[in-house]
């Protein structure tokens, strides 16, 4: 099997999540607890996948300094996305409700998901905010590239990378849908919007496998160690965050250690 075949079978799975998650929280949105449940597995699982599989195996096989030079360009390509969210979303909020002298200030964005669905909010369904679609757009391509770095990696790593980010998508997908259909969109629309949103993630598992069959030990080193820092940029600073704003109980805090456990019995298995 090809790379590039074995990143559509891989991809087919978030890709799938998304349709999941959009019908879920369209027709019956799952409850708070609920939600932090879900974010707390999911920190969880990606966390474990760059931790426990990814950035040790470089550290061995001796591309440490293409690896750090990988996790700097992902952490300030993360960090960048992050500010450019939190720019739109005062935009947003400044054009539909004008600050007033007993008015607070906008709140930060948390999460990709979530952030996009609170920007889309505050806007009618009819002048959705194209910039911050094409955000998460973006997003999605490069989690897409990681899907199809996996495929050209190997099967282990690849199922690895294609859980983590198989619940992400979920997830954003169960924030984006339930916040688009409370915009105002319908329940076609929402689903549509997210889905085709989704399908990105097809784009770059199939552009990275057939950009990265060939490459050479440093560049697969860089790309990994990039993927690696955006996955645990995404658990520590969105996933967790996000889940934190319920209150927490124990269930919740196991529910963390529950997917990170999941993971590393599926590298060991697989491995």
């Amino acid at each position: 099997m090809s790379a590039v075949t074995q990143a559509l079978t891989l991809v087919a799975f978030p890709v799938a999540a998304a349709a999941a998650g959009t019908t879920i929280s369209t027709l019956r949105p799952p409850g708070p607890r609920l939600v932090s449940a879900i974010q707390h597995f999911a920190a969880g699982v990606v966390v474990a996948a760059p931790a426990g599989e990814v950035l040790p195996s470089l550290g061995k096989e001796g591309r440490l300094p293409y690896a750090v030079a990988g996790f700097i360009a992902g952490v300030l390509v993360m960090l960048a996305m992050a500010a450019y969210s939190r720019r739109q979303e005062a935009a947003a909020a400044s054009q539909s409700n004008p600050p007033t002298a007993s008015d607070p200030s906008p709140q930060h964005s948390r999460g990709r998901g979530a952030s996009v669905a609170r920007q889309v909010t505050r806007r009618a369904a009819t002048a959705l905010p194209l910039g911050l679609l094409v955000a998460v757009g973006v997003d999605l391509v490069i989690d897409g590239l990681l899907v199809g770095l996996g495929a050209v990696l190997g099967a282990a790593q690849g199922i690895i990378l294609t859980v983590a980010l198989t619940l992400e998508i979920l997830f954003l997908s169960l924030s984006l849908g339930s916040e688009l259909t409370e915009a105002g969109l319908n329940r076609a629309q929402s689903a549509a919007t997210v889905v085709g949103l989704a399908l990105l993630t097809a784009v770059g598992a199939v552009g990275g496998a057939a950009l990265l069959a060939g490459a050479g030990p440093a560049t697969l080193a860089v790309v990994l160690a990039f993927g690696a820092a955006a996955l645990l940029y995404l658990a520590v600073e969105e996933l967790l965050v996000e889940a934190h704003e319920q209150t927490e109980t124990t269930a919740l805090a196991a529910m963390f250690f529950l997917g990170f456990l999941a993971v590393y019995v599926l590298g060991e298995v697989a491995g």
